[in-house]
């Protein structure tokens, strides 16, 4: 069975928009509001759209695309961002992946 990555947020440099999956709406404003500045302050810095999703097993990953003809979009620049983002707020995705598993998946908390 294929289980598919379940999308937690986007952003994208080319239409300048956030999207935050509405299965996520019950996390709290703050944390709502960290994700937006995330992924809009590296999709302004590299470019291209930023998505972040949850694997099957509830492991937080960070994917990145950019337009074919996108000549502006820093390859280099968005593994250091990213690498950037998971070393300063590991704290915030730790605690977004065990949301994930206790809420979506149905495994016990782990303190």
């Amino acid at each position: 069975m294929n289980q598919e990555n379940t999308v937690l947020c986007a952003a994208s440099a080319y239409e300048e928009k956030f999207y935050l999956n509405e299965k996520f709406a019950a996390l709290p404003d703050r944390i709502k509001d960290e994700l937006k500045i995330l992924a809009v302050l590296y999709t302004q810095k590299v470019g291209g759209i930023l998505t972040m999703e949850f694997e099957p097993d509830g492991k937080l990953i960070f994917r990145t695309e950019a337009a074919e003809a996108d000549f502006s979009y820093d390859e280099i620049g968005s593994v250091l961002e990213i690498k950037k983002i998971q070393t300063d707020h590991r704290e915030l995705l730790e605690a977004l992946e065990m949301y994930y598993k206790v809420f979506f998946l149905g495994e016990a908390y782990e303190d």
